[in-house]
């Protein structure tokens, strides 16, 4: 079924589950690796499995989730290349889908933050927002400039957030009843 690289790793991803550090299951990590195997991984002698290159990782989520931002693209690699070797191993496919599939909300959400905080400066800038959201929004014809759309909207959304965090806030600091 595995080669004993893949033996291996599926020990230590097992152990992970048992642990509570991964939220899938051993079937689905078995599946997981099946899946990795069929894209053409193939186990190596140096490293306990040869992984996806940059350019196979990016083909990936075009051709399969139809994703064309290449920046994002990019940094969805960066997500799941934890030891930033330039390839996902085996491991890093299994950890970082493990998060898409079974992954708490909260665990999604630093996941997407770590995608879109661009310049990994623990912040989302608003030209981080502007090129994220200038890249998912279908761009309409109209007589309006698209990018003055865009940045209308990063305008609306900080204010609601900052209004959102100030009556956070004044919650938090009022008298108990």
């Amino acid at each position: 079924m595995f080669s004993n690289a893949h033996c291996v790793l599926f020990f230590l991803i097992c152990h992970h589950i048992n642990m509570g550090l991964l939220p899938v299951n051993k079937f689905e990590v078995e599946c997981l690796i099946k899946l990795f195997n069929n894209l053409g991984v193939e186990p190596s002698d140096r490293h306990a499995a040869v992984g996806l290159d940059r350019n196979s990782f990016r083909n990936i989520l075009h051709v399969t989730f139809g994703m064309t931002d290449d920046m994002i693209m990019d940094r969805v690699f960066r997500a799941f290349d934890k030891d930033n070797d330039s390839c996902v191993s085996v491991t890093e496919w299994v950890e970082g889908l493990s998060i898409f599939l079974r992954g708490t909300l909260e665990e999604k959400i630093k996941y997407c933050f770590e995608v879109y905080d661009m310049n990994s400066d623990g912040y989302i800038s608003r030209e981080e927002m502007f090129h994220m959201l200038k890249n998912s929004l279908l761009k309409q014809p109209s007589e309006e400039d698209p990018d003055e759309g865009i940045k209308d909207l990063v305008e609306i959304t900080l204010k609601k957030m900052c209004r959102m965090a100030f009556e956070s806030q004044a919650f938090q600091d009022s008298p108990d009843l």
